[in-house]
């Protein structure tokens, strides 16, 4: 730059062309900082050339990596659901019974029933149960089955079954006095049985195979619909 006076006393500066090496010094630093990796400050979104190239291309390794097994537990997770949610839509709407098993239903419902006092004529937890009734009655909140309200009638109903051919469920029936019924109860298995025995007693488990009831036994009958399932 130089200096120099006009006529009318004002003093003009005047700028002389760069010279080579200012030039070439001046390019030098402009394609060095050009060559420093710029990176977005904070608060800003930056894009791919935010950062060099090799951190650029593991730290995409590294979360597709990261994603991948991600990606295929959704999956799998999607899978189980759709699995669980076609099993629920393939299975009846069925209830309790269906699910258990009828006759395992029935004998829970007629277990819970233990302790229960005998009286004569009473078919309810709340008023005791004479044997008919508490055969009746966990027929009919278990099963939804109406049986007939007395033990003899109830002996002319459904198939019968031989002794040595019981499953649980199947009703059997004694004559205390004789060949005449008078006494029901339900076999649950294991040569035993379900019943409200006699005034002063309580709903019990018998043994049908010894005992005073073995002597007792006069036959068995399955009800119908209940068949044999277990």
């Amino acid at each position: 730059m130089t200096t120099a006076s006009a006529p009318s006393g004002r003093t003009i500066h005047r700028s002389l062309p760069a010279g080579p090496g200012k030039i070439a010094a001046l390019c030098g630093c402009l394609l060095a900082a050009s060559a420093l990796p710029v990176f977005a400050g904070p608060g800003l979104a930056g894009d791919s050339a935010d950062a060099p190239g090799p951190a650029s291309s593991v730290t995409t390794n590294l979360v597709a990596g990261a994603m991948r097994p991600a990606s295929q537990d959704v999956l799998f997770a999607s899978d189980v659901n759709q699995l669980i949610a076609a099993q629920a839509a393939l299975a009846p709407a069925a209830s309790a019974p269906k699910e258990e098993g009828r006759v395992q239903t029935l004998v829970k419902r007629g277990l819970a029933l233990l302790g229960t006092p005998y009286r004569w004529g009473g078919s309810s937890p709340e008023a005791g149960f004479d044997c008919s009734g508490l055969v009746g009655y966990v027929f009919r909140t278990a099963l939804g089955i109406d049986l007939p309200r007395v033990s003899r009638e109830m002996a002319q109903d459904g198939e019968k079954v031989d002794r040595g051919s019981l499953v649980p469920g199947d009703l059997v029936f004694f004559g205390r006095r004789g060949k005449r019924v008078d006494h029901v109860g339900i076999y649950i298995g294991e040569g035993r049985f379900l019943h409200a025995p006699r005034t002063g007693r309580d709903v019990t488990v018998s043994q049908l195979d010894t005992g005073y009831w073995a002597g007792k036994f006069l036959q068995a009958r399955r009800v119908a619909g209940l068949g044999t399932e277990s």
